[in-house]
């Protein structure tokens, strides 16, 4: 069977009887799913009814098995809850005040006639919204939904769950406002326009799930026209954690990264970002490939090594894949003591326990890459300082900031320890400073 990818929350009631319980469980494990948590709800009258939470493949998986249960003797199925839909009923997000507003007096000094004199000071120095609007703590993430992962290009619309996520983390990790922007249109320019007038807005600029070869163009010009911090995250987010992983993957398997071969297979958004940031960190060696041979022209004139699939696995001390191809590394072409990083998603080039098991002394698949590990504290760090563009030294401090954090065993750490976040916050600040970025954003 393949990964369990639905949480269902099923509420069933039963004959209060010994060995019911035990029935319902061995229906469900017969028909491939999992049990989560089971709660009891209800006991009376000889029924009990309880909400037992299962994880299954797909909807279809679901229904068989709800099928099953209610054709058990003595099972009634009562509610049918998907745990994901009901925690997107309404939206994750919305926008609230920090300011109590209990007395008229404090209507008098958020609104009229006292917000004019703020007003005013920010039309005589418009920096000083920095301190006292949202604006400087604030993050705009803007989308066309032409590349979302693993849906390929479903819209601004249907993208918009996905942004909220990202605001939720902003939100929860680095307390950052960050609001979502769909913009309908496929076009570059017209992208890029609509940016640059909405960009006094936020403090910094987020740019999300936007297809190749768009996305180069859309951040290449929206940071020569805007001095602000403005990040692709499925450039740089990606590439932040998966250099993060590989420094700790080096480090545990005994290889020096500033010298080992070092291979990216596939150079989407994803794959050309990566190998830049690891040409940048220093590596001697780094060997590219893909079907487009633009692409790879593009990443050699930046200092890469043009080379085969064949030669890189024969060859490269380390390989990381974000080809979107499930199977495409067979167990056969990995040599010993390789370091395998498949990173598609939601199925990876090969399976990192096949790799291991061919051989890798390291394997992991794009599970492992999380890029909420990188891009609240980066536009954190960015933020703070109103650095007024995010530089790659300052990708590489993020980078090596979450691999400093790592629990023991692992290469990379959990996104919901506040260390991480504030980690990289630190780091990417001290950057800046170090960069003299330091109050030169400008809105």
């Amino acid at each position: 069977m393949g990964r369990q990818r639905i949480d269902t929350v099923l509420r069933v009631r039963t004959r209060h009887r010994p060995g019911q319980l035990a029935r319902l469980a061995t229906v469900i494990a017969q028909e491939g799913a999992l049990i989560g948590e089971i709660t009891t709800v209800h006991m009376a009258e000889g029924l009990s009814t309880r909400d037992i939470t299962v994880e299954t493949e797909n909807e279809e998986h679901t229904g068989r098995l709800i099928s099953a249960l209610q054709h058990t003797d003595g099972c009634e199925v009562l509610e049918v809850k998907d745990r994901v839909f009901e925690l997107h009923r309404g939206g994750k997000i919305r926008a609230a005040s920090r300011i109590e507003l209990k007395r008229l007096v404090d209507l008098r000094y958020i609104y009229t006639p006292g917000v004019a004199r703020v007003s005013r000071a920010i039309a005589a120095d418009p920096e000083r919204a920095w301190d006292y609007t949202n604006i400087g703590c604030s993050v705009g993430i803007f989308t066309n939904g032409s590349r979302v992962l693993g849906l390929g290009n479903i819209g601004p619309l249907a993208s918009m769950p996905v942004m909220e996520g990202k605001a939720v983390l902003y939100d929860k990790f680095a307390g950052i406002s960050a609001t979502p922007i769909l913009i309908d249109t496929l076009d570059a320019d017209e992208f890029i326009e609509t940016v640059v007038r909405l960009s006094k807005t936020f403090g910094g600029i987020h740019l999300e799930d936007i297809r190749i070869p768009e996305c180069f163009k859309i951040e290449n010009e929206l940071r020569r026209r805007l001095a602000k911090p403005v990040m692709h995250d499925d450039q740089h987010g990606t590439a932040v954690v998966t250099l993060a992983a590989l420094i700790n993957a080096c480090r545990v398997t005994g290889l020096d990264l500033h010298h080992c071969k070092v291979a990216q297979v596939g150079l989407g958004a994803a794959g050309s970002a990566i190998a830049r940031l690891i040409i940048a960190y220093g590596a001697q060696s780094v060997m590219v490939t893909d079907v487009n041979p633009e692409m790879i022209a593009r990443l050699v004139a930046d200092g890469a090594q043009a080379a085969t699939l064949d030669s890189i696995m024969a060859t490269a001390d380390v390989v990381i894949c974000t080809t979107g191809k499930v199977g495409l590394i067979k167990p056969e072409m990995i040599r010993k003591g390789q370091v395998i990083f498949a990173l598609s998603n939601p199925q990876a080039e090969i399976d990192p326990d096949t790799a291991r098991e061919a051989g890798a002394s390291y394997a992991a698949d794009g599970a492992a890459i999380n890029n909420a590990l990188a891009f609240p504290g980066i536009f954190k760090g960015a933020l703070e300082t109103r650095a007024s563009t995010l530089h790659p030294r300052m990708f590489i401090a993020a980078a090596e900031a979450i691999a400093s954090v790592v629990p023991p065993d692992e290469v990379v750490p959990s996104p919901l320890d506040p260390e991480v976040h504030e980690a990289v916050r630190r780091a990417v600040a001290d950057c800046a400073r170090s960069l003299n970025l330091v109050n030169t954003a400008k809105l």
